[in-house]
């Protein structure tokens, strides 16, 4: 039996492609300079993407692909992809939840700590001698009892807020509806940021999200405030953010994720009172395993039985 055709978009690990190879015909997208060739002469034939959420499916290949049945994304966020036009063409695509929800709520907890404890900052006063020469690091901000907002109480959220708790910390979150009786809910975003001392946003990307952070929820937030992403860089409106931070009207932030990935503004950059990282949120060995092995064994279970096991909600009345 000939092995099907799979558009790969962005890099796979080399356990990802061994895994592939036995059933598949993999064509990487990004090795030829000529896309719309390799796509025209393949694209009655191509029958599966693997892709990533940063990628996601681009040049309209969705419309383009006739024989497409599955997208297959590595990685939870999905805004990338088409999800809506994909399950009116009977496309089913999938993701990867779960397998991250730890990792990226341990960055989280990570960057908040940096940003309380001003750990690079105090990491800088050992290495260049500064302890020697004028004596003992000035005092930083506790993380006890703290309230502490979440907006998006999905899956990764709910994980932040069981980390949240070893620090005694108030529970305050928005979502699109009530779903936590034990936390403090509140109607917007705006009102969620005034009553809290830290903020915390894994929301989905998308358009339906951009800049649900904007200047209002920055401002609520306030002087003595933090921001903490860990969801989409889209999430936060990136230019209220810098002029906030430098006129102190938000207090301090910690970033995984930025508007232009991988660009970073030399605003951020230079100011002190934040912490940044890049898009590291779920980068450890084994989480990235478990996630590549979730993106292959939808493609593999997808034709060998017709059911994924993690299609995005849109596409989950095509799992039956």
């Amino acid at each position: 039996m000939p092995k099907r055709k799979l558009l790969q978009i962005g890099d796979i690990t080399p356990r990802m492609a061994s895994r592939l190879e036995a059933d598949f015909d993999i064509i990487e997208y990004f090795k030829f300079e000529d896309k719309k060739k390799i796509i025209s002469e393949n694209e009655t034939e191509i029958v599966c993407v693997l892709t990533d959420g940063h990628w996601g499916v681009p040049d309209n290949l969705m419309e383009r692909l006739t024989k497409l049945e599955i997208v297959s994304s590595y990685g939870v966020g999905y805004d990338a992809i088409d999800a809506n036009f994909a399950a009116s063409k009977n496309i089913v695509v999938t993701n990867t939840p779960e397998v991250l929800n730890d990792e990226v709520a341990d960055t989280a907890i990570m960057l908040w700590l940096a940003v309380y404890r001003q750990l690079i900052q105090a990491d800088k006063w050992a290495r260049l001698g500064t302890w020697e020469k004028e004596g003992s690091f000035p005092l930083s901000r506790s993380v006890q009892n703290q309230k502490v907002g979440i907006l998006g109480l999905g899956r990764i959220g709910e994980t932040i807020a069981k980390r949240v708790k070893a620090f005694e910390a108030e529970i305050h979150y928005h979502s699109r509806s009530p779903k936590n009786n034990n936390y403090h809910y509140h109607f917007s975003p705006k009102e969620l940021a005034k009553n809290v001392d830290v903020l915390f946003v894994i929301t989905p990307g998308g358009n339906t999200t951009k800049h649900l952070v904007d200047e209002g929820v920055l401002k609520a937030l306030g002087k003595s405030g933090t921001l903490i992403n860990v969801s989409r860089g889209s999430v936060v409106d990136e230019k209220a953010l810098i002029e906030s931070l430098q006129t102190g009207t938000l207090g301090a932030a910690g970033l995984d994720v930025f508007e232009a990935e991988p660009f970073i503004p030399d605003e951020l950059k230079n100011m002190a009172n934040v912490v940044l990282t890049p898009h590291i949120g779920s980068a450890t060995t084994q989480t990235r395993q478990a996630m590549g092995d979730l993106t292959c064994d939808n493609l593999l279970s997808y034709f060998k039985s017709g059911k994924v096991f993690t299609p995005v909600p849109e596409c989950s009345n095509l799992n039956v």
